[in-house]
């Protein structure tokens, strides 16, 4: 299989080059990556001589259309991603992944390339603090920030083109990833590096707000569970059952570095913060045969913030722009 990667230096494309790479090592691997600020060379070590990097922007029609051209099938990652900043410019993010992903489609129903469009739940908008529902295939998009409107915007695109076109593509929404190799704008990252430094971790309003954590190597095992027993046209949701407070988060992380539970600064919070995220992969594990194998939060994060107190030894990341900001936003530009 020749598999066009988007955003594959990114933090969840990346790992899933890796994932790739080591699983299925007879795939043929090329990322279009505008290497913007999260996406790193750095987040590819090690993999660079066995895959092909093309540098180069999802807006670019002529270099989309002859990537697809050259590829079996398409897994599109590439997307501007931090709520903050979409409420700063949101234009960018409209741009990336509204035209980005229109760019893409296009080109597959040209060459009748297979698609795979990765998508959030956070265009079901959110559900209340303390309740028990959950998002499922047949819950409506309701998103709250320019991200998940542009978001939400990609996935009808999608479906749209499905039936207008005859584009051979499928859907998947995922709960929160975390990982080795994230960006530190966000929370998991950025919290680790701020203790492990020293600095009193960060937390929007409360702190209350729930995130269903998964392990991003069992998303993109999902996402190959998708690409080869997916039917086309549907949509797939990514969960692990790992619902956590943002606030349960920090102490966790505060806990495994010996830190007290109250070493934390709560900060003026967002507009528009959804309040809690769920996910119900039920439909997903019944028809694909997928399902999570990092099953303790717990013990996936503590190899987590073992990365990252790595990254803070090797002085790979600057945190001064960190521990100045108080994460607020202000209106958009």
């Amino acid at each position: 299989m020749r598999l066009l990667v988007t955003g594959g230096a990114g933090f969840i494309g990346s790992n899933f080059v890796r994932r790739t790479r080591a699983m299925r090592p007879d795939v043929s691997i090329t990322i279009l990556d505008a290497l913007t600020y999260a996406g790193r060379l750095g987040n590819l070590q090690g993999l660079l001589g066995e895959i092909d990097l093309v540098e180069g922007s999802i807006n670019s029609p002529e270099l989309v259309e002859k990537l697809v051209s050259q590829s079996d099938a398409v897994v599109h990652f590439a997307a501007e991603s931090h709520n903050d900043n979409s409420l700063v410019n949101p234009f960018t993010f409209i741009e990336t992944n509204i035209f980005g992903t229109y760019n893409l489609i296009q080109a597959c129903v040209k060459h009748e390339v297979r698609f795979h469009h990765i998508s959030t739940d956070e265009v079901f908008g959110d559900l209340p603090i303390g309740g028990s529902e959950k998002f499922d295939n047949l819950t409506p998009y309701n998103p709250s920030s320019p991200y998940s409107a542009s978001k939400a915007s990609s996935d009808l695109l999608v479906r749209a083109w499905v039936r207008s076109f005859g584009l051979r593509a499928t859907i998947s929404n995922c709960s929160n990833n975390y990982g080795p190799y994230q960006h530190e704008e966000k929370l998991i990252p950025r919290n680790i590096l701020l203790a492990a430094t020293g600095i009193k971790p960060k937390l929007y309003g409360d702190g209350l707000n729930v995130r269903d954590w998964i392990h991003v190597d069992d998303h993109n095992d999902g996402v190959w569970a998708i690409l080869e027993h997916g039917q086309i046209g549907e949509t797939y949701l990514l969960g692990a059952n790992g619902e956590r407070s943002n606030l349960q988060v920090i102490r966790a992380i505060l806990e495994h570095l010996g830190l007290p539970d109250d070493f934390v600064e709560f900060v003026r919070d967002r507009p528009g913060h959804d309040r809690r995220y769920a996910i119900d992969a039920s439909a997903t594990f019944n028809q694909l045969g997928w399902k999570p194998t990092h099953t303790s939060f717990e013990a996936g994060l503590t190899s987590v913030i073992e990365h990252y107190v790595d990254v803070v030894k090797r002085g790979a990341v600057d945190l001064s722009k960190l521990a100045g900001a108080d994460h607020s936003v202000s209106k958009p530009k």
